[in-house]
């Protein structure tokens, strides 16, 4: 039986006025946008610790830490990039990655396609084994007051 590891993430960016908002590596026509240290992409930055965390290589502020001024307003591509390789030395494919959004808006289904995509090729894998949702959290919290976006992502890996 090959070797299997299972990764989550979780990742949170507050929302403020802005005219749009990138969520895995698409650009969403948006009055709000993401603030974070980096290009503040939630949905890359889940997805990267999933893979780090089924590594076993801790999380994005242990490799890219916000004190670290080379990793201001950088695109999150970098970050999973980097991830990637780890997996890639240690001989692990992607088998399937899973996002849920947390959002009140923007709407995420109508971006599923393109999201599916970016992230299919980014990862260099089928969109077959990628599958993104999103919820609401029903006006509660910070997220159903629209002051952020919340992201979980489980990746399973296996051995080559």
């Amino acid at each position: 039986m090959k070797e299997m590891r299972i990764g989550n993430g979780f990742d949170v960016h507050r929302l403020m006025t802005g005219n749009e908002i990138i969520l895995c590596g698409i650009k969403i026509k948006h009055n709000k946008q993401l603030v974070g240290h980096s290009d503040a992409d939630v949905g890359l930055h889940s997805l990267t610790d999933a893979i780090l965390g089924a590594l076993g290589k801790g999380d994005l502020g242990r490799w890219f830490p916000p004190s670290e001024p080379v990793w201001k307003n950088v695109n999150s591509k970098i970050f999973l990039e980097k991830a990637l390789c780890f997996m890639r030395e240690k001989a692990f494919n992607i088998m399937n990655v899973d996002l849920t959004f947390i959002c009140e808006e923007p709407k995420i289904g109508i971006y599923n396609e393109k999201i599916v995509n970016n992230i299919a090729k980014l990862c260099d894998m089928s969109v077959e084994r990628i599958n993104i949702k999103a919820t609401t959290s029903e006006g509660l919290g910070f997220t159903g007051r629209k002051e952020g976006i919340a992201v979980l992502t489980s990746v399973l890996l296996i051995k080559t």
